[in-house]
């Protein structure tokens, strides 16, 4: 076990053995950590890296001159970063510029409060660390822990940002495809509204502008009617949290499995919503990429067991 200090000044409470620390400005990793363990040798804090007792937005890091950017989360442990459990999901692209996954169900996309170890974001860059020890990877959008599909990361701090920037007009397309609850009367519509967040961090919506909410847009289309259920394709035009769960909760018809907004049936076992599509423009070199998603076979196989491709063609 290193000498690891018993006090360090961190930027908000965290559960014992564990400090966090927000940076502000690009830095090499280990000059971050001298300023935060200035009671630490400097070989003891390079023990610390080797120890895999280091992470960055959860993912550990050893390399001592690993280059930090603004936002990254750092946190140090007492312990080394267990072992990751998933398997690395599948790749559906990579080039010097992104790296885009079908991400499963269940898997956070970035390390939360109560989660840091198994995400999406630690599982690439173990992946991308593998390769070299250098590389990294920034977080472009999100998609919701319990939602599978399409995940694109940017392995450049610049076109991250300026993706993040002019996000609504360089990406043309976001398709999902949705179990839900009941057999929606209208078939085919555009829901608008604002969204606002409870303190519990749950999602309503207003049908009217306010200065607090966000304003959300989704389409949908009935595309096959069940017994008790409608499988549903969704287009949205903003990306606000939890936007298609609230919108189809509060039209009458909520996604199968979503426990946090009182869906009553989970014949899936997990939540019925899968990201299929994300269409977009190069914002530098123009060029176009769609990435798709196969729909998994768990809601293939319910939704259609003869399997009609003509209602999972890529659209």
């Amino acid at each position: 076990m290193q000498n690891f200090p018993k006090k360090i000044k961190k930027d908000k409470p965290q559960q014992a053995g564990l400090q966090e620390f927000r940076v502000m400005q690009p830095t090499p990793l280990l000059v971050f950590l001298r300023t935060k363990l200035a009671n630490i040798s400097r070989n003891n804090v390079k023990s610390i890296l080797k120890h895999k007792q280091v992470g960055v937005n959860g993912a550990p890091i050893t390399q001592f001159d690993f280059m930090l950017a603004p936002g990254d989360i750092v946190m140090i442990t007492r312990h080394r970063i267990p072992e990751r459990k998933n398997p690395t999901p599948k790749i559906l692209f990579e080039d010097d510029d992104f790296l885009v996954i079908d991400k499963p169900s269940g898997l956070l996309t970035i390390a939360s409060d109560k989660e840091k170890n198994e995400t999406a974001y630690r599982l690439m860059m173990d992946y991308m660390q593998h390769k070299n020890p250098h590389a990294r990877l920034y977080i472009v959008h999100r998609i919701d822990r319990d939602t599978s599909g399409v995940l694109m990361f940017s392995k450049k701090e610049d076109l991250k940002n300026i993706m993040q920037a002019k996000w609504n007009d360089i990406v043309t397309k976001r398709g999902y495809y949705a179990l839900v609850e009941g057999i929606p009367k209208e078939k085919k519509k555009t829901i608008k509204s604002w969204l606002h967040q409870t303190s519990t961090q749950l999602m309503y919506s207003r049908d009217h502008e306010d200065d607090e909410g966000q304003e959300a847009i989704t389409h949908y289309e009935v595309i096959k009617e069940l017994k008790e259920f409608s499988f549903l394709d969704v287009k949205i035009d903003t990306g606000r949290k939890n936007q298609i769960r609230v919108h189809l909760k509060e039209l009458g018809h909520a996604v199968v499995g979503d426990e946090k907004y009182h869906a009553e049936k989970n014949p899936l076992g997990r939540l019925g919503l899968h990201a299929y599509a994300l269409d977009f423009t190069h914002p530098l070199t123009q060029k176009k990429f769609r990435f798709y998603a196969e729909l998994p076979q768990l809601i293939k196989n319910f939704v259609s067991p003869k399997v009609d491709k003509t209602i999972f063609k890529k659209v």
